[in-house]
């Protein structure tokens, strides 16, 4: 793996990060990540920035919400503030040791810390996903052998599944990201000459406005993998039911056949079949009954449900909507201590309807440039 580890530092870097000389820049993961790390970390001095490591230890998480008073939850590290406030760069490098770590955490707990870190996301936000973006940013997976067995596959299909996501089984990976951002520039452009939006099928009638609102084209510069595209709908026009197909995971717990029902963009009942409690309580957090975003997944080699966000929302023949906050770059205006994606099937008679023109079918866009 270590050539591929070489050509995935250099991808992130040079492409996702474009990092610079001088560039602050703050790497997030776990000590499991440590081959990778250090080529991103060689990769970063190359360019003349300066990269800093936050590395995670295994068990911390765990003692932390097992053992942390009210005011420790609440607690934010200056050091972090300044960093997210600051850097220019930051990328998280996901190297879980035990994703079901926080699952029988107290849903009170995790609330608390959600509301506690609103400005600092709101912040981050701001800072990485708009016009300005003047911090760069970027998430990506490591291989561990968590993750590959919560997906259902051995380390070695993980790692090739990876490599497959992000085009690193390419000769020229940025080539193949650059293909996919013409292609998808094709439908935005669509896209941002429409007003209204519905999604239909299978226990699914949704829709919301996005006059005034930004399609904006995911090709690699904020996640990798990525392939989508997305909205922040107007807060107060979506309307409808939605059931979720797919489970939803929220701080190390899995929140199982997700429906709600939206009335004037804001969600005023919801269910699920498991982790209802949890649910209850990311819908106390400020800001999280409203709608942040509204995507369409187009990546076609994420062919499977990893429980991993950073992947499946990116699948091919799926929407997803979050709740919470809203991505200033498209105009999405909604602010929340929680941006929460949930995820849903649309290859079996899914529809996507815009200014009630159908666009979209069984998983597949089938507009043309115009």
């Amino acid at each position: 793996m270590k050539d591929i580890y070489k050509k995935y530092a250099k991808l992130l870097v040079n492409y996702s990060l474009e990092l610079e000389e001088g560039d602050r820049f703050l790497i997030q993961s776990s000590y499991l990540a440590e081959d990778f790390l250090k080529e991103v970390y060689r990769e970063a001095l190359a360019v003349g920035a300066h990269p800093e490591l936050r590395i995670k230890i295994n068990g911390t998480d765990k003692i932390f919400y097992d053992n942390a008073s009210d005011e420790q939850l609440k607690y934010i590290s200056p050091m972090f503030k300044y960093m997210i406030e600051n850097y220019e760069a930051f990328l998280i490098v996901m190297a879980p040791f035990n994703l079901k770590e926080l699952e029988n955490v107290n849903p009170q707990k995790k609330q608390t810390v959600s509301i506690a870190m609103k400005d600092l996301r709101t912040t981050h936000i701001k800072r990485a996903v708009s016009f300005e973006r003047d911090m760069k940013w970027a998430a990506c997976a490591f291989p561990t052998d968590a993750a590959a067995q919560e997906c259902g596959m051995s380390k070695s299909e993980y790692e090739e599944f990876i490599c497959s996501a992000c085009f690193l089984d390419e000769e020229n990976p940025v080539a193949k990201w650059l293909e996919l951002e013409k292609k998808q520039q094709t439908i935005a452009d669509c896209l941002n000459g429409k007003d209204n939006i519905r999604f239909a099928g299978k226990d699914i009638d949704i829709s919301f406005s996005t006059k005034g609102r930004k399609w904006i084209n995911c090709a690699g510069k904020l996640n990798m993998p990525d392939g989508e595209i997305a909205t922040s709908p107007v807060e107060d026009s979506v309307n409808g039911k939605v059931r979720f197909t797919y489970p939803g995971i929220h701080m190390g717990q899995e929140i199982e056949d997700i429906s709600l029902e939206v009335k004037e963009g804001e969600v005023v009942k919801w269910d699920a079949e498991k982790g209802k409690e949890l649910l209850d309580k990311i819908f106390e957090i400020p800001g999280a009954k409203r709608f942040g975003e509204a995507a369409v997944g187009t990546n076609n080699a994420i062919n499977k449900f990893t429980k991993n966000i950073l992947f499946d929302e990116k699948m091919g023949g799926t929407i997803h909507m979050a709740i919470g906050a809203a991505f200033p770059l498209t105009g999405g205006k909604n602010e929340s201590g929680v941006h929460w994606d949930m995820l849903a099937d649309m290859t079996d008679g899914g529809e996507i309807y815009a200014d009630g023109e159908l666009i979209y079918k069984n998983g597949e866009f089938i507009i043309q440039a115009e």
